[in-house]
């Protein structure tokens, strides 16, 4: 006979101790933990209750159904709008509701004359769909329990098939009876004495043992686990650059496995600046914990780092997963890292990536406030949530203190575990705590449901058949070798809103996720008042606001700006207030550390200087070069068939430009230097209108340069003229007018005009 896996055995209460500092450490205290899994409570349905999921009504009602005699079945769905909401009711009826329907023979054949037990039974509960603050929930809308027929003992109720369930605990002792060669007999009396029920009072029977060890029998798990590693060594075959590690048990088990692609690595690289490790699914075909390490690229997409599975839930497991992994990425540990709650993960992260800041995943945590919070606050419970979200966003560590503490008192929540809990742990979850750190915008709930999934497209290549390729296919690689990721992407036209200079520089640089987090900010920029304190240090606050506000500290010569609401440091992109200081101070461009390379668009970020033009035409020109590019990256992204005919144009217009002589350097020239590189944006008329006209990706046939030209000269007007702005340092006077520069007196500067930008 085949051997049977050993069942992994569920998870012990474990999560958000409580400790009393804040810097880590834990004390564990089982009952004052915010991660102990919820027990259900005797409770009669009643209208407005509320229940984290389909899963939780279904199992409250069911536990409810059989305290009184009878069981339940699914019944009813139904959608909104159409495509894209999912089910949005549920209705879950008395399994005697409703009646047999009549079934035509089919050619003739006999049908089994089995008397159905409906009788139209009218026992119902109904559930809706909610969604506060982005967090689904599910509410009791309508609910009866007017039976029609009589409602059956309780040693009769549990053979109902809706009752006769085994949970995962049972599963494990059977299993290990079996190792041990005990009966099926022999099995249930053990665990009728175990249970302390009386005989044949189990909610399971003998059948049900035996269907569930043949399906041990027909599966052999610790054989597909090595067939697993199998995989692994002929994938490192194929490819010298994936990387894979793997522990073996005494029994000869796989214990622990972990691996990841080439292209991984090279994304981590790049965006392992901020990773999430999620260990909250288990992979059913090898009986095995399943953690991800998954992040956000440039683009807004999630980026897969790479996976480990692990037989049993402890710290030892969650070490060696988090070592084998650094030891993947050459030692490089992330900036921050996001978790669900565990004790063990959280003690594992804490010895094996000291320097990295740990975080708790936000919507882990409030998708558990339905069971804690809702029958305990009642009425209150909506406004209580709300409370709850203004205090997670607040901006200042002392806000949140004094805000916490009148929240307590309000709703009369002292000595609440899970308030308690989570007040312990407030470090890890708050954002007042959180927001010194670089989270690249993966603490916002709404970012939960693209990593969610992220994770079920993985989840769903669970098979025993090559199972490490489908992975690779699930998370977008391509299956053959090379460094090509076949990700999809939605091309994001660009549109300006504000006409900043800001908003057309920021446009040329960033990707279109990126400037749109910036954009949203620039559009917030003008409502808010900037109040000079000093020459270097700024008050800006709302322009309804009569106090308070956040402080700028800005060094134009040094190029520093910092905000105290620490936008910046958390998501690598400048806030309204920032911003607000920059237009009212004639700064017409984003310094060249505040628009991170991690958020650049690649194909085109210009940080070297250009070289040196003898003319103000050619400068005009390398500006409209450089939003045409921009444009041409961004249209041909969109399908394999714009790519090719992009890059087959562009290396011809290549191939053409080469065979012109290139430009001959001398020791005097004087190089043109990229807007990048000062915090004085040069002045264009007509460059802003081209950037804006090209970044937009306006739909319309765009007009050709030839008749721009056209069109300009036509008018009297030429299309490459702009002010010039004098950049002599020897003048001692920056940014002004050419014609006005005292050094205008110098034939040798104003003939060849090589002075002026």
């Amino acid at each position: 006979m085949s051997k049977l896996t050993d069942l992994v055995k569920e998870t012990s209460e474990s999560g958000m101790d409580s400790c009393a500092d804040d810097i880590g450490t834990v004390e564990e205290i089982a009952e004052d933990t915010i991660l102990s899994r919820q027990t259900s409570v005797n409770l009669v349905p009643f209208i407005g209750q509320r229940f984290v999921s389909q899963d939780a009504a279904y199992e409250f009602y069911c536990s409810f159904a059989k305290q009184c005699g009878f069981s339940i079945r699914r019944h009813r769905t139904r959608g909104k709008d159409g495509v894209g909401r999912g089910i949005t009711r549920r209705d879950f009826t008395c399994h005697r509701g409703g009646y047999p329907q009549i079934k035509a023979s089919d050619d003739g054949k006999m049908q089994r004359n089995r008397k159905s037990s409906r009788c139209g039974c009218q026992a119902y509960m109904r559930i809706v769909k909610k969604a506060d603050f982005d967090v689904p929930e599910w509410r009791i809308t309508g609910f009866s329990n007017i039976h029609n027929h009589e409602l059956l003992k309780s040693n009769e109720v549990q053979l109902l098939p809706a009752h006769s369930t085994m949970s995962a605990d049972d599963k494990s002792r059977i299993c290990m009876y079996a190792k041990a060669g005990m009966s099926v007999r022999q099995m249930l009396r053990l665990m009728e004495l175990e249970k302390g029920v009386k005989l044949g009072c189990l909610p399971f029977t003998e059948m049900d043992v035996r269907n569930l060890l043949q399906s041990f029998r027909n599966v052999n798990r610790d054989n597909d686990a090595i067939n697993l590693l199998q995989m692994c060594k002929y994938k490192k075959d194929k490819d010298p650059n994936f990387k894979y590690n793997f522990q073996i048990d005494a029994n000869n088990r796989l214990e622990r496995i972990a691996w990841s692609y080439a292209l991984s690595i090279q994304s981590y690289e790049a965006f392992g600046d901020a990773v999430i490790f999620d260990t909250t699914h288990r992979l059913d075909a090898y009986d095995m914990i399943m953690g991800i390490w998954i992040g956000v690229d440039n683009h807004g997409s999630n980026c897969f780092f790479g996976c480990v599975l692990l037989r049993d839930e402890n710290m030892e497991s969650f070490s060696w997963a988090l070592k084998t992994f650094l030891e993947f990425v050459d030692g490089k540990a992330p900036e921050t890292i996001l978790t669900d709650q565990n004790i063990w993960l959280k003690e594992a992260v804490a010895v094996e990536m000291p320097r990295t800041k740990h975080a708790f995943c936000i919507w882990h945590i409030i998708a558990k406030f339905s069971d804690w919070f809702s029958i305990l606050l009642g009425s209150q419970y909506d406004k209580w949530k709300a409370e709850f979200h203004r205090l997670y966003n607040l901006q200042s560590v002392e806000d949140f203190e004094v805000g916490w503490g009148e929240m307590v008192d309000t709703y009369g929540l002292h000595g609440n575990k899970h308030i308690v809990s989570l007040y312990a742990l407030r470090t890890f979850w708050a954002l007042p705590f959180l927001r010194c750190y670089f989270f690249a915008g993966m603490t916002s709930t709404f970012q939960s449901d693209s990593i969610n999934a992220f994770i079920q497209r993985i989840l769903s290549a669970q098979s025993l058949d090559n199972f490490v390729e489908k992975v690779a296919v699930a998370v977008g690689y391509k299956e053959d070798a090379g460094p090509k990721q076949k990700v999809p992407r939605k091309v994001h036209k660009i549109s300006l809103k504000t006409g900043s200079p800001i908003e057309s520089h920021a446009a040329t640089v960033l990707t279109p996720y990126a400037f749109g987090k910036l954009q949203e900010e620039l559009v917030l920029a003008p409502q808010y008042a900037s109040l000079m304190v000093d020459e270097s240090y700024f008050i800006v606050r709302h322009h309804i606001d009569m106090d308070g506000g956040c402080k700028v500290l800005w060094i134009p010569h040094d190029e520093f700006i910092s905000c105290s609401c620490h936008l910046f440091e958390f998501s690598g992109i400048l806030c309204r207030h920032v911003l607000r200081v920059l237009s009212t101070n004639n700064c017409f461009h984003i310094p060249d550390r505040y628009l991170p390379v991690r958020w650049r668009d690649v194909g085109t970020s210009l940080t070297k200087p250009f070289p040196a033009f003898t003319s103000d035409e050619h400068a005009g020109k390398v500006q409209l070069l450089q939003s045409m590019v921009s444009t041409l990256i961004a249209e041909s992204m969109g399908t394999e068939e714009r790519l090719d005919v992009a890059c087959d144009q562009v290396a011809h217009v290549l191939s053409s430009i080469k065979e012109f002589p290139g430009p001959a350097h001398d020791d005097n020239d004087i190089t043109y230097t990229s807007p990048s590189d000062s915090l004085i944006l040069p002045e264009v008329e007509d460059s802003v209108g081209f950037v804006q006209s090209f970044a937009a990706g306006s739909t319309h046939d765009p007009m050709t340069l030839g008749k721009m030209k056209e069109r300009r000269l036509r008018d009297g007007i030429n299309i490459n003229r702009k002010r010039r702005r004098c950049s002599l340092p020897c003048c001692g006077q920056f940014g002004h007018d050419a014609t006005d520069c005292p050094m205008m007196g110098s034939d040798d500067l104003n003939e060849d005009g090589l002075g002026f930008i």
